[in-house]
C-alpha cells in the first residue's frame, strides 16, 4: 500500500490541495478510508462534497474497502446507530432515510458494487435486507396502524359531509324551490365548505386505504408511500377544516340577534383548539414532506454519533 504522502501527490498536482488529499486518504484503524467513514456515519455532506471534488482522484477513493471486504455500499446496507435513529420521529421516516441513503449511494457508484461481496460472502442488498428487517417490519406495522385509523377519520368526515351537502339550512321556499338563506354569504361557505369536506375526506380515506392494502416493498418506502401517506394526511386536514367551516356558517344561520355575536366566541374557540391540533403535529408533516422530496438525505450531526 502507498503511504499517505505519496498518494496525495498522485492525484494533487496543485499543492494547496495536497494537504485535504493526505487527510481524505488516511486510513482508519479499521481500514476505512474518508469516504466509507462518511458512509458508515451518514455524513451526507460530506460524502456529497468528495462525489463532486474535481480534486481528487474518485477511482482510488471510492473502490476502497476496509478489512472486513465491504465497499461503500456494504455500509450504506447497515443499520444506522439508534442515535441517529432516535432523532427521526418515526419508524417510516427512519425506513425512508435509510433506503434513501441507500439507493442515493448506490446510484453514485459503478453498478459492480451491487454484486460485490464482502469476506463474509454476503451482496450489500444482502446486507441492507438483513439489518434492516426489523425496522421494517415495524414501520409497515406504523403505517398500516395509522392508516386504519386515518381512514375511520376520513369515512365519519365523509359521511357527515355527504348528509350535510344533502340538506339545507332554513329550507327552501315553496313557491320557487329556492333556498331560503340563498342570498346570505354564510349560505355560500356553508355550500363550498360542505362539498370540499366531502370530496377531500373521500380522498383522504381512498388513499389510506390503498396504503392499507398495498404490498409493500423497500422501494416503497423511497417516495411512493411517504408521498401518498403525505397526501392524505394532507386531504385528511382540509377535510376537518372544511367540515367545521360548514358547520359554523350553517349554525350560523339558524340564530337571530345576540347569539349570533355568543356564537362567534364558540367558532373562534373551536378554531384555535384545532389550529393548536395542526400546529402540534406540523413537525411530523414538514419531516415528512422534506424526507420525501428531498434528492440528499439530511446529515447527521456531530452530537448524534
Amino acid at each position: 500500500m502507498q503511504s499517505t504522502d505519496n498518494i496525495a501527490h498522485t492525484v494533487c498536482t496543485d499543492p494547496a490541495c495536497t494537504a485535504l488529499a493526505k487527510g481524505t486518504f488516511e486510513w482508519t484503524p479499521t481500514g476505512g478510508n474518508i469516504v466509507l467513514k462518511a458512509v458508515e456515519n451518514r455524513q451526507s455532506h460530506i460524502y456529497d462534497f468528495l462525489l463532486n471534488s474535481s480534486l481528487l482522484d474518485r477511482e482510488v477513493l471510492f473502490h476502497a474497502v476496509d478489512r472486513k471486504g465491504n465497499n461503500a455500499l456494504h455500509l450504506a446496507g447497515k443499520l444506522a446507530g439508534d442515535r441517529h435513529l432516535q432523532r427521526i420521529p418515526t419508524s417510516m421516516l427512519q425506513m425512508q432515510w435509510e433506503v434513501k441513503w441507500y439507493q442515493y449511494v448506490q446510484n453514485s457508484l459503478p453498478p459492480h458494487f451491487v454484486v460485490q461481496k464482502n469476506r463474509d460472502g454476503s451482496t450489500p442488498d444482502e446486507i441492507f435486507q438483513m439489518e434492516h428487517q426489523k425496522l421494517e417490519d415495524g414501520s409497515k406495522q406504523w403505517l398500516n396502524s395509522t392508516s386504519n385509523s386515518c381512514s375511520f377519520i376520513a369515512a365519519l368526515i365523509a359521511t357527515v359531509a355527504f348528509a350535510s351537502s344533502a340538506s339545507v339550512p332554513g329550507g327552501v321556499k315553496q313557491d320557487t324551490g329556492e333556498p331560503v338563506f340563498g342570498n346570505h354569504l354564510a349560505f355560500s361557505i356553508f355550500a363550498m365548505a360542505s362539498l370540499v369536506a366531502l370530496c377531500c375526506s373521500v380522498i383522504s380515506l381512498l388513499i389510506f386505504l390503498g396504503i392499507f392494502i398495498s404490498k409493500d416493498q423497500d422501494k416503497d418506502f423511497t417516495t411512493s408511500l411517504p408521498r401518498n401517506f403525505l397526501f392524505g394526511l394532507t386531504s385528511l386536514f382540509i377535510s376537518m377544516a372544511a367540515m367545521l367551516t360548514c358547520f359554523c356558517s350553517g349554525n350560523f344561520l339558524m340564530l337571530k340577534g345576540q347569539l349570533k355575536y355568543a356564537a362567534i366566541l364558540v367558532y373562534a374557540l373551536t378554531g384555535l383548539l384545532m389550529a393548536y391540533f395542526v400546529l402540534k403535529h406540523f413537525p411530523l408533516f414538514i419531516d415528512l414532506l422534506k424526507a420525501t422530496f428531498r434528492k440528499v438525505p439530511e446529515r447527521i450531526y456531530k452530537e448524534y454519533l
